[in-house]
């Protein structure tokens, strides 16, 4: 239950509350450019909580936890700010990976254009959903030219995954473009690939789209936990919706904000630090390094809370905190998220990291109580 105490003193989310969010995100398509239905879910959420919560011109969803008036962690307050109360702004992102509708082929199957940065081989064979103008749905699956090894024999081990040999085979009766354009597909459609999300009985949480889904989540888990016992420090959530083509936070960021602390996904891999059972602060990643104090006052609250966080690099990643900064943001920014392995391909985590990840959010923003 929110408000319960680790051994190590730490503050936790209702993580039963957390997950059912989570699962019903990750079973709602929103790649980067479509993101109506998570935007709107994360709004329901909020509404049923008692939280008012704004959209900005750009489709971004902004709310707020008024904060008691602790004393300030960094210094005082920048100029409007209540007195005492620092006002912390964690940012995440709802939109996803993701294609679009780039040609319709002769033989009635389409081809795409990614939205986001990944892989072709990593989307092959995942069943997806074509999102029509009219508002129809239909599935099909990413496929290869040369798909069948009974057909192509070698020839398919050796074909290079790129996107001029992909293609998506729809679940309709079609053999020839004008048929496909019959149901209704054109080019520009929006292509979202089926998240198929688990929660294991060991607590792993597998899906695509994790990132970042998963801090989405840990907010309503963290907005609850705030409602019911009030931050020091006044705390937004920012849940930007292009953050996978570079831009997401690049504007909205509520004006008041002294410190931005992004929340992201956290990469497992070979020599990462990174862990699916535990939070993460990034220092560094392709935009260079983030605020060094800020980074400390969230080491200290992890170590107040009794929390293991780990600390790593990400040299092929930038987030939301990036995209505030090159937009010209006038505050420290810090990035944190829980474990993901699997980063833009099938994605797995586990309960204790999305759990940490909102601890450490709790501990900082009610570190002054």
């Amino acid at each position: 239950m929110t408000g319960e105490h680790r051994a190590g003193g730490a503050d936790i989310i209702d993580l039963p509350f957390t997950l059912d969010v989570l699962v019903r995100l990750l079973d709602t398509p929103s790649p980067t450019g479509f993101t109506e239905g998570a935007v709107a879910l994360v709004e329901a959420e909020l509404r049923a909580l008692g939280v008012t919560s704004t959209r900005t011109r750009k489709g971004a969803l902004t709310w707020e936890v008024p904060g008691t008036g602790g004393s300030a962690q960094s210094g005082s307050a920048q100029s409007g700010s209540t007195q005492g109360t620092k006002h912390v702004t964690f940012s995440g992102h709802v939109d996803t990976l993701g294609a679009m509708v780039k040609f319709i082929k002769r033989t009635g199957r389409v081809t795409l254009s990614a939205l986001g940065g990944y892989d072709w081989a990593t989307v092959e064979g995942e069943d997806v959903r074509v999102h029509t103008q009219s508002g129809q749905v239909l599935t099909g699956t990413v496929v290869n030219i040369r798909q069948s090894t009974h057909v192509h024999g070698s020839a398919l081990r050796t074909l290079q995954r790129e996107q001029s040999v992909m293609e998506v085979r729809l679940d309709e009766p079609t053999w020839n473009a004008d048929q496909t354009r019959a149901h209704g597909v054109a080019v520009g459609d929006f292509v979202s690939f089926d998240a198929r999300p688990r929660v294991t009985p060991a607590g792993y949480v597998k899906a695509r789209h994790l990132d970042n889904k998963a801090a989405v989540a840990v907010f309503l888990g963290v907005t609850k936990a705030l409602l019911a016992r009030s931050p020091a420090h006044t705390t937004a959530f920012h849940v930007t919706t292009y953050e996978e083509v570079g831009h997401g936070a690049a504007t909205g960021i509520p004006p008041h904000t002294d410190e931005l602390i992004a929340v992201d996904m956290a990469a497992v891999g070979e020599q990462q630090q990174s862990s699916e059972h535990h939070v993460t602060l990034c220092v560094a990643d392709s935009g260079g390094p983030y605020d060094y104090a800020l980074g400390n006052r969230l080491r200290a609250a992890a170590q107040s809370a009794g929390l293991e966080l780990r600390v790593d690099l990400y040299p092929f990643y930038s987030s939301d905190g990036t995209a505030a900064w090159r937009a010209g943001g006038d505050y420290p920014v810090a990035l944190i998220g829980p474990g993901v392995d699997a980063s833009h391909a099938y994605e797995r985590t586990h309960t204790d990291a999305l759990e940490a990840t909102g601890a450490l959010m709790l501990a900082y923003v009610r570190g002054a109580e």
